[in-house]
């Protein structure tokens, strides 16, 4: 049997273009099932799951804990604004803890990039990031790509803007790694002010026009303005963000060829996108949503074959 490449999903830099096939492969399989009426399968019982999230966030933990009652999984949750953490406890004090209830999968979120690497030098557990600051966001990457290629087929050779805040996004680095590694053509499109210095060393295109953005590519993923992660002002006004960079039903009839729209969520309803926009059928935002359920059982299951091998 095909596996992974590695013992954990830290980032998409990680991992190949071949784990990223097979986890698309696998979610193939997982997404029939959570479409039956009995939804479960016991892929995973014997499995001992800890969501560690040290950063508030709703849609992910409810997906990964959803996917993990999908598997049979056992599940530990665990917040950190309201444990021990406040009282001064590290980050490996907290996970020993866990770990010496038996837990063989950890999946964190952290404020700190890179945690889940200091985490997978010291402990034995396999560890996916559901995000590490303003780095990487793994699933949600390849969730994004898995329902691209559901539209359009092969990603290769297609073309994916990513518009907005691309400064802030850990969403934008795993997409533009998961999308290049996929052989997609990518720009990204946002204020001057919101794209990093360097961002053209990753292989991408720079465009601040969202019009020529649109009129090139065949996807738009339109990313989420992150004020809470913004300690200056970026940009005049949100006023002034929606008119130069805000999607509305207009400007995508416009366009000379129909693309498809996408957001990872939560929406910012009329300064990314407006509402007849995220509602309408060129969105794939719904199918986002599910997909993620599908490509994060594939994630575990995968992982936790090479754990029953170790």
């Amino acid at each position: 049997m095909a596996e992974l490449s590695t013992n954990h999903l830290l980032g998409i830099k990680y991992i190949t273009a071949a784990d990223i096939e097979l986890i698309f492969k696998t979610a193939d399989q997982f997404k029939e099932v959570i479409n039956r009426p009995i939804k479960k399968v016991p892929s995973l019982r014997d499995i001992t799951i800890a969501n560690l999230f040290f950063e508030n966030s709703t849609r992910t933990k409810l997906s990964f804990e959803l996917a993990e009652k999908r598997l049979s999984a056992d599940v530990i949750n665990f917040t950190a604004g309201s444990s021990s953490v406040k009282k001064g406890e590290t980050l490996i004090d907290t996970v020993n803890n866990i770990l010496s209830m038996k837990v063989d999968m950890v999946v964190m979120r952290h404020p700190n990039p890179g945690a889940g690497i200091l985490l997978s030098k010291h402990i034995k557990a396999s560890i996916v990031n559901a995000g590490d600051g303003a780095h990487e966001h793994p699933t949600q990457a390849l969730l994004d790509c898995f329902s691209i290629r559901e539209k359009l087929g092969d990603l290769h050779g297609k073309k994916i803007v990513l518009v907005g805040d691309i400064l802030h996004s850990r969403v934008a680095l795993s997409n533009i790694f998961a999308l290049k590694k996929l052989g997609a053509e990518v720009k990204v499109c946002g204020p001057a002010t919101l794209l990093p210095k360097h961002i053209g060393q990753l292989g991408v295109g720079v465009e601040t026009n969202l019009r020529k953005a649109l009129e090139w590519c065949d996807v738009a993923n339109m990313l989420r303005v992150q004020n809470e992660r913004m300690n200056m002002s970026f940009f005049p006004s949100t006023r002034e963000y929606v008119l130069q960079y805000g999607l509305n039903k207009k400007i995508l009839d416009s366009l000379p060829k129909e693309i498809l729209v996408m957001h990872p969520g939560p929406i910012n309803r009329g300064v990314e996108i407006t509402s007849d926009v995220a509602d309408s059928k060129q969105s794939i935002i719904l199918q986002q949503v599910e997909n993620g359920v599908a490509i994060r059982m594939a994630v575990m299951y995968l992982l936790a074959s090479k754990l029953k091998h170790a």
